[in-house]
């Protein structure tokens, strides 16, 4: 039951920059991502939406409207148009295959936000060869099951939505024993949680072991507070999601656990 996935290779907890660290640079910028890097993170936490000509782009909202100088929603807009707009006001919005070539070492956690970005996405992956460095996730089930197929080989990919549900059920009670055989059987590589969900806690000891016992990592989605980091770490979770860049560094190192990469200055 236990796969193995070249993404999940690194020692001790991994640590996700969440939009490449949101606390500390406008989300989801080269900047960001680059400061992430130079910390010594591995792992980076990115959003995928295709233009209306099928631009693949590093993006988390389906608007340009919260986080940039222009209006209007991507998948409706030409890149032409998409490409003048800057986060913050300064930032230009990344191509996501540009950023999969940038760094060849460092992994990419992605969340497929529209269906439109599905091909491109599949394509990127391809012509960067980044099949082992890459895990999909989505809050859509169908769009994750059609992403997984059009890559055409098998990556790294969290579970959906139903997905977490039932290994939150199967937590709860040792009579669950379908529910095990199913997420045993489903071939995701991790849970991706948060800590809760309108009022029901999500992230308990007894999910880490249900999920490590069907051979799935838990990493939990976003977390800055250090004290609610420490807390999650002595739960046994395996990666946590994090805009506070620093802080999750700092913290893993106290612990002994902090595993830069080569580009750590």
């Amino acid at each position: 039951m236990h796969r193995r996935f070249a993404f999940l290779d690194h020692p001790g907890p991994l640590a996700f920059a969440h939009r490449g660290g949101a606390a500390e640079n406008h989300e989801n910028t080269h900047a960001a991502f680059a400061r992430a890097v130079e910390l010594g993170y591995r792992y980076l936490e990115t959003d995928a939406h295709a233009t209306a000509d099928g631009v693949l782009i590093a993006f988390h909202d389906h608007t340009l409207d919260r986080v940039t100088d222009r209006r209007g929603r991507i998948a409706e807009l030409p890149y032409r148009e998409v490409r003048r707009a800057r986060i913050g006001g300064v930032a230009e919005i990344p191509l996501l295959e540009d950023l999969l070539g940038a760094w060849p070492d460092i992994r990419f956690n992605i969340d497929v936000k529209e269906a439109p970005a599905i091909w491109p996405l599949a394509e990127a992956i391809e012509r960067t060869n980044a099949y082992d460095r890459v895990c999909l996730t989505s809050f859509s089930e169908a769009r994750l099951t059609a992403a997984r197929r059009a890559v055409g080989r098998e990556v790294a990919f969290s579970l959906g939505p139903r997905g977490v549900a039932a290994l939150r059920t199967a937590s709860l009670s040792a009579g669950y024993g379908r529910l095990l055989t199913g997420l045993a059987r489903s071939g995701a590589a991790c849970a991706q949680v948060p800590m809760g969900f309108r009022g029901l806690k999500v992230t308990t000891r007894s999910l880490v072991r249900t999920a490590h016992a069907v051979g799935m990592q838990v990493h939990v989605w976003t977390v800055d507070d250090p004290a609610r980091m420490d807390e999650l770490l002595d739960m046994g979770v395996d990666g946590i999601m994090t805009d506070n860049i620093t802080g999750l560094r700092d913290v893993l190192e106290a612990r002994g656990q902090w595993h830069p990469g080569r580009a750590a200055a």
